[in-house]
């Protein structure tokens, strides 16, 4: 009896495979590509993309970002990305339950509330007005009693109609007032490219790179902080959970910037918003 034919072990065949990050190196490296070179073309940071590759996802910055990173790693070296997936979720708890919607939209009621704020300013307006008005009577009144003095008391007396006509135009117009969106449009300067983020939905993790590919800003951005970037030509943007942010680029909002816990990487340069 031969021992190299003795009974299986009981051992499957998920026991034998690899390692996510073994399976990642060994695609790369038959693919004839370099770390660096996977790191160009992904937009993930070098030392994440060797972190992944010795199994190290503490660098990724959460379990949502983790799964980003394999899904773009496996996709640009020729692997199925979601079985190497599925192998994290197994490794690591499983996949988290989805965020419930109701405090989402619990947000979106309450965030118009800071506009009351404005009625102060129309109340200004209409004191200033009154005060502008009584004044100017009060200054008409006075000449009207020094004429008085010096006509003769025969003479027939000015029509009380007259002053009423001249003083109605004294009245200050409501200064109008600039449409919110106009301002902010405004307020960017027409030559560079200009990006504001802000996490309303949840954190997210984002990247910010401008035209010459440098790094203007790597990491989590947390729920109600905002974050603003220029450029003279072009921003390269990566979001981590695309459906927690609110994007306003060259003063514009970007409606529909991505779904929940999805990867998305866009790039914007002057004029209106245009994904590239």
């Amino acid at each position: 009896m031969s021992i190299g034919n003795l009974p299986e072990d009981g051992n499957s065949p998920e026991d034998d495979r690899p390692s996510i990050g073994r399976a990642l190196q060994q695609a790369r490296i038959s693919a004839g590509l370099t770390v660096d070179e996977v790191s160009s073309s992904t937009r993930v940071r070098t030392p994440i993309v060797r972190g992944i590759e010795q199994d190290d996802f503490s660098r990724c910055g959460g379990d949502v970002y983790a799964r980003g990173h394999i899904r773009v790693l496996a996709r640009a070296v020729g692997l199925d990305p979601e079985s190497l997936i599925a192998q994290f979720d197994a490794d690591h708890g499983g996949r988290p339950a989805p965020t419930a919607p109701a405090p989402l939209f619990e947000a979106e009621r309450i965030r118009p509330e800071p506009r009351r704020p404005n009625w102060t300013a129309a109340m200004v307006a209409a004191i200033v007005a009154v005060v502008g008005f009584v004044g100017f009577t009060l200054f008409r009144g006075g000449d009207g009693d020094g004429s008085s003095v010096a006509e003769d008391p025969a003479s027939p007396k000015p029509s009380a109609s007259a002053p009423t006509n001249t003083a109605a135009p004294s009245k200050p117009a409501t200064p109008h007032k600039p449409d919110p969106s106009d301002s902010a449009i405004a307020g960017v300067p027409a030559d560079k490219v200009t990006v504001k983020l802000t996490a309303e939905g949840g954190q997210s993790w984002i990247s910010a790179q401008d035209h010459n590919g440098r790094l203007i800003q790597e990491g989590v951005l947390r729920e109600g902080d905002s974050k603003t970037f220029s450029d003279s030509r072009r921003i390269d943007l990566v979001l981590g959970n695309a459906g927690a942010i609110k994007l306003f680029v060259n003063g514009k909002e970007v409606k529909n910037v991505g779904t929940s816990g999805a990867v998305q990487r866009l790039s914007y340069t002057k004029g209106d918003p245009e994904a590239g």
